[in-house]
């Protein structure tokens, strides 16, 4: 039996996130290549709400923590996951799980993909909101004229849209008169719209200059949704999803199909994993972020049949 990773993107991070994190040898590494960029004292900066939702931040504290945690365990587990897929800029740290890249690398990526971001919205005030409840062909045609996009695919009735703020503040009310719940996402960029257009040209060429290795085991890209181990079409991808709609619902399909006995969420929060819970109850998904110890969490995939 086997089992698949799934790496959560920005606006999961909170300040008790990962308590056990710091006090873990095999995780000590990954933080450490992390603090070069951010500082070593994230966790203070977790509370405070502009450093939290900094794109820079977030980006590098998502990949670092993450790649940390799957540190602290992949040791512990006998065999390679079947299948990765991450969620936005979790992609990231999907790429170094599967061997695509180190975890230097993918960090040092975070931060560069997050100023490429920051560069395109530049002077014009963009974010994210998460909708429940209604279609987004729904939303789009319930905002028309406003300028919204399709960011993340997750289900029928559940979507991320981007697009200015007042675009999305505008569109609040409009929404929620259809029944929907709307939810402002903690980021600050219009992320995988056409607004990221400039930053996706640019991360391909910095891409281009990386070697990518064969991955050890399939990845489902967020571009399209297919799992893939070829370096070029991913290295691609990596860059695409920047400024096109996260396909996650096709992502979750994609690992599906390849029958695994329990899906485990990777790094900060559980919203991954409920959404998996919520789509496939029949393959249970827990996160990273529940367990009190890493153990816990290999304990688990172990009961599960998953080795």
């Amino acid at each position: 039996m086997t089992y698949a990773l799934i790496f959560p993107g920005q606006a999961s991070q909170h300040p008790t996130m990962l308590p056990w994190l710091e006090a873990e040898p095999r995780a000590a590494a990954s933080l450490h290549a992390m603090g070069e960029h951010i500082g070593t004292d994230w966790r203070a900066a977790l509370l405070n709400e502009d450093s939290r939702s900094s794109n820079t931040f977030a980006q590098v504290l998502i990949t670092g923590t993450s790649l940390a945690a799957w540190a602290a365990i992949k040791d512990q587990l006998p065999q390679a996951p079947a299948v990765v897929a991450g969620y936005s800029v979790g992609e990231l740290a999907a790429f170094a799980c599967a061997g695509v890249y180190s975890t230097e690398q993918a960090i040092a990526l975070a931060q560069q993909r997050a100023a490429l971001m920051d560069q395109a919205v530049c002077g014009h005030p963009t974010g994210m909101m998460a909708v429940t409840g209604v279609s987004a062909g729904r939303v789009l045609a319930a905002c028309a004229g406003l300028g919204l996009e399709c960011a993340i695919c997750i289900h029928p009735g559940q979507s991320v849209f981007a697009g200015t703020d007042k675009a999305l503040t505008q569109a609040t009310p409009l929404l929620v008169a259809l029944g929907a719940v709307c939810k402002r996402l903690d980021v600050r960029v219009a992320s995988h719209s056409s607004w990221m257009a400039p930053a996706a040209r640019a991360f391909a060429n910095v891409l281009a200059e990386l070697p990518f290795a064969a991955p050890l085991c399939p990845i489902a890209t967020n571009a399209d949704g297919t799992p893939d181990r070829k370096p070029a079409s991913l290295r691609q991808a990596l860059s695409r999803q920047l400024a096109s709609t996260v396909q996650w619902a096709s992502c979750m399909e994609s690992i599906a199909e390849r029958q695994v006995a329990c899906v485990l969420e990777i790094g900060a929060g559980s919203a991954l994993a409920k959404m998996w819970n919520e789509r496939y109850p029949d393959v249970p998904a827990r996160s990273l972020d529940e367990f009190q110890q890493p153990q816990g969490a290999v304990a688990w995939v172990s009961a599960r049949g998953c080795t």
